[in-house]
């Protein structure tokens, strides 16, 4: 009996100290925290993400998702909001993950299979690589060579995919692999030109 009266009085004190805790605002505080936390998140990705490039002129439709670090490098993830298409950008610093020169070579679908063997744990992960065309597009103010593949993948919701990759080198002597992928079906060349071709140099 006593256990119980005990257990009674116990939810009555914590009833009494939320309806107070509410009383002075406390609700509000707690709104105001978790937005600040949501705004700090954010805000170190922005930073992050600033560190790759300028998105600040990309059109609305875009989101970037997420600054993240893959295999001590640091990537941009971003998303075609309506189509769900996504874009990548993966900064090597000095180091040449790939090349304008293996862009265009006859040996690109290789050198694909061998770079993503590396990332197979990571959040992008391709198989079956089969370069379908070679052209050049605009990103960080420059002309760049990509190539258009289709492959398959396990870590998207479909399995058969279609996309571009593409290199480049800022002017910081950073090298930079460039990647936007979608259902094989749905992949859409504007949506890649449209975002890439709004990516500046960044001013970190």
């Amino acid at each position: 009996m006593f256990r119980m009266i005990k257990i009674i009085f116990n939810s009555f004190l914590i009833a009494l100290a939320f309806i107070g805790f509410n009383a002075i605002g406390g609700q509000k505080y707690v709104e105001t925290v978790v937005s600040g936390i949501s705004d700090f998140i954010q805000q170190k990705s922005a930073d992050k993400a600033r560190a790759i490039g300028d998105f600040t002129n990309l059109h609305e439709e875009f989101k970037i998702d997420n600054a993240v670090g893959i295999l001590g490098y640091k990537a941009v993830l971003a998303e075609h909001k309506n189509s769900g298409q996504r874009m990548c950008i993966i900064d090597s610093g000095n180091k040449i993950l790939l090349s304008k020169e293996d862009i265009k070579s006859n040996e690109l679908e290789n050198k694909l299979q061998d770079l993503v063997s590396n990332f197979k744990y990571q959040s992008i992960s391709f198989k079956d690589i089969k370069i379908i065309s070679k052209g050049n597009m605009y990103a960080y103010g420059q002309t760049i060579p990509y190539a258009k593949f289709e492959a398959k993948s396990s870590r998207f919701p479909i399995s058969d995919i279609t996309g571009i990759v593409g290199s480049l080198k800022t002017s910081d002597n950073s090298e930079k692999i460039i990647i936007s992928v979608s259902e094989k079906k749905k992949y859409s060349q504007l949506i890649t030109d449209e975002f890439f071709k709004n990516v500046k140099e960044g001013n970190v």
